[in-house]
């Protein structure tokens, strides 16, 4: 094999290995992180949070319908 092509393989290698060695250590990170998250936040802020996110979503929902109200009243005249 010429020397030039071993140094193209080689260089293949090197570089398919320091990628998966980056996206294992990027995965263990993250399962980490996430797991560390899920035991300091506790469940009863998990609902609290919830419970403001679909207060939220009803009184998007309420908006929208007054802009759709007043957007048919303006095109049926």
């Amino acid at each position: 094999m010429s020397d030039l092509l071993q140094e193209g393989l080689n260089l293949m290698l090197m570089g398919m290995g320091t990628v998966f060695v980056f996206l294992t250590v990027l995965v263990i990170g993250t399962t980490l992180m996430s797991k560390l998250v899920g035991l300091t936040t506790s469940q009863s802020d998990i609902d609290s949070k919830a419970r403001s996110q679909s207060t939220a979503a009803r009184e998007d929902l309420t908006e929208l319908a007054a802009v759709a109200a007043a957007v048919k009243v303006i095109h049926e005249r």
